[in-house]
């Protein structure tokens, strides 16, 4: 088996930062009613996404599986506001996103989101360090780059701040990703299929990370995986066909 590149001991992973409500006084941090999301094509509309109903409370891990084309990134897009839905009501995070226009999404994502995508989507033009730094420099953050390379270190990287993406492996562009999407301590992690390009030894690697970080800041993941091991280290398992959630299910996770 493939060994993870440049693994280091990560930090410990104990302490939390963000400090759950009583679940039965708490409201979900996502709360979709009746949601739906249709596009247009030259054949007529298509409905990627039919009457979902779906709650998740805080600090929650979440594994969304089904086959391809079953509408799960879309139903990730619409969470991040990204895609806007054609139907219904989405609540994330206390913001109602049907209400909300393109500037306070933007804000929206950089204040509360953090997003890992399959494939990195780093600025190639710039290093590391500035990569993960660039959330933070929109948010106004003094401490940017200080805070940029604590989250590198936590990740393995301490010794590749100062590359770009051009000069790094697979497994180390998306560590960097990762450090971005948690740098700011986001209160929602969205993960669309983070190892799939991945060889299994940085893939596991990159997974212990999201896992221990999601655990640390007691912040709340989805993770689209097609992998069942994966999704069943979540707490939950959500599986989507056919633009519907046609079971919820609890993890592994939940049952330890």
């Amino acid at each position: 088996m493939t060994q993870p590149d440049n693994m280091t001991h990560s930090p410990d992973l104990t302490a939390s930062r963000h400090t759950e409500p009583a679940l039965d006084s708490a409201p979900p941090l996502i709360a979709a009613r009746n949601l739906a999301f249709t596009v247009g094509t030259a054949g007529g509309p298509v409905n990627i996404l039919r009457d979902v109903d779906l709650s998740i409370r805080a600090g929650a891990s979440v594994g969304i599986v089904g086959p391809s084309g079953s509408g799960k990134t879309s139903l990730l897009m619409l969470l991040a506001g990204l895609e806007r839905a054609t139907a219904g009501s989405l609540t994330v995070a206390g913001q109602n996103l049907t209400d909300l226009d393109e500037d306070a999404l933007a804000r929206f994502r950089r204040d509360r989101l953090g997003i890992v995508f399959q494939a990195f989507h780093l600025i190639p033009t710039m290093t590391a360090l500035e990569n993960v730094a660039v959330p933070l420099e929109f948010a106004g953050r003094r401490d940017a780059f200080d805070l940029a390379e604590a989250a590198l270190r936590e990740v393995g990287l301490g010794h590749r701040i100062d590359h770009y993406p051009g000069q790094l492996s697979g497994g180390e562009q998306q560590r960097v990703a990762l450090a971005r999407a948690v740098v700011g301590e986001p209160r929602l992690i969205l993960a669309d299929e983070p190892t799939g390009n991945l060889d299994r030894g940085n893939g596991a690697a990159v997974m212990e990370l999201l896992f221990g970080m999601q655990r640390r800041l007691g912040t709340t993941l989805l993770l689209i995986t097609h992998d069942p091991a994966l999704a069943n280290r979540c707490g939950r398992q959500l599986r989507i066909e056919d633009g519907r959630i046609v079971s919820d299910s609890a993890g592994r996770a939940a049952a330890a």
